[in-house]
């Protein structure tokens, strides 16, 4: 008696979506007409999901060791019921060419073809071709990061030809048809597989996909449309970024021929500040005060990204008490954080004698 669900590699618990997911993989794995593939191994996980995808045939199974709906379970006699079927084991794929799936004992299967067996048969959904993404490393002051920077950097880098604009074709010179595709811009090919004639469609490598070809081309790229060359890049780096943010330009990166720009990844570097750090949106600073202004109060000019400021100490204020100074932090949209100012009370480490007896009579009255 088969154990589908060791066929499968799932545990008798598995859930519709973990069977499926398991077949797909194997079946990708398995598939006749890919390197290393098993036939026999191929039926086997195909007899397996047709009978655990199916809740009625699975709750036979799961009862009695075997179904009773004819098709794709084991017999009494505890042998596969698998059919001859168009020379592959009661599986009928007549329905692919109506979008459905193939079906075995009268089950229709649901999985994608093009989704499974993509990268055997060439088919698939078409992928966008695109050019290669770079990455470039700058590094920012404190203050850039807050306020926003521009930068520009010469990069060597694959883009489009400047001598021909991309067109491949010497200036003055005609585009004609590609010969190779008959303006087609894609090559049709016909594969015999397992399932049966398969079609698949690529790019034309003649003319990369544009149908047409340079009568005379291009000195400075040979009529490829792109070449290596210095390009100067314009960075605009917004206000409020953190270190190691990454700014992403679409279709700066490296040029491909007959295809999408690639895109240019900027990661940031923000150099610390001896006197200012950020909590989020806020700024955060510090301000030594002396100890007989933390008694009495007294004035002190607080340096902020925007500018010095004048600064009120209240009387009786506290050592690492915060001040807020609304709108001096990092500005996000249309606002800005605040500052936050952070009281540093200055003790002396040493007094003099006429010091000390003023502070004996500061204790004296319970100060």
């Amino acid at each position: 008696m088969k154990n589908y669900y060791d066929i499968l590699g799932v545990a008798k618990t598995a859930t519709e979506e973990e069977i499926k997911s398991a077949f797909r993989k194997l079946a990708h794995k398995l598939h006749p007409d890919k390197k290393g593939g098993d036939e026999k191994k191929f039926k086997e996980v195909s007899e397996a999901y047709s009978v655990l995808s199916d809740k009625k045939k699975r709750a036979e199974y799961d009862t009695y060791g075997k179904t009773f709906a004819g098709g794709g379970g084991p017999s009494a006699g505890g042998g596969s019921s698998f059919g001859g079927q168009g020379g592959f084991g009661g599986f009928d794929f007549s329905n692919f060419s109506a979008g459905g799936g193939p079906s075995f004992g009268g089950q229709q299967f649901e999985f994608d073809l093009g989704d499974i067996f993509g990268d055997v048969f060439g088919g698939g959904q078409a992928r966008t071709r695109r050019g290669r993404d770079i990455s470039i490393d700058i590094e920012l002051a404190f203050r850039e990061s807050i306020f926003g920077a521009e930068r520009r950097v010469l990069l060597t880098k694959t883009s489009q030809c400047d001598t021909c604009a991309g067109s491949g074709a010497k200036k003055g010179s005609k585009l004609i048809t590609c010969s190779n595709c008959n303006g087609k811009g894609e090559i049709r090919e016909s594969r015999n597989s397992f399932f049966g004639t398969f079609t698949s469609a690529r790019p034309c490598s003649r003319c990369h996909g544009k149908g047409q070809i340079p009568e005379t081309v291009c000195e400075a790229c040979r009529g490829e449309s792109v070449r290596k060359r210095e390009e100067e890049i314009h960075i605009v780096v917004p206000s409020g970024v953190e270190d190691g943010e990454m700014i992403r330009m679409p279709g700066r990166g490296e040029a491909a021929p007959g295809a999408t720009p690639g895109d240019l990844y900027v990661k940031l570097h923000v150099k610390s500040d001896a006197k200012f750090s950020r909590e989020g949106n806020n700024l955060v600073t510090s301000l030594p005060i002396k100890l007989s202004d933390a008694l009495l109060g007294g004035e002190y000019r607080v340096q902020t990204l925007d500018g010095d400021e004048m600064f009120t100490v209240e009387p009786g204020i506290a050592h690492g008490e915060v001040i807020r100074v609304r709108g001096k932090g990092v500005p996000h949209g249309r606002a800005r954080g605040d500052l936050l100012v952070r009281v540093d009370i200055e003790f002396p480490k040493k007094l003099s004698r006429h010091a000390r007896e003023l502070i004996e009579k500061l204790r004296q009255e319970g100060l």
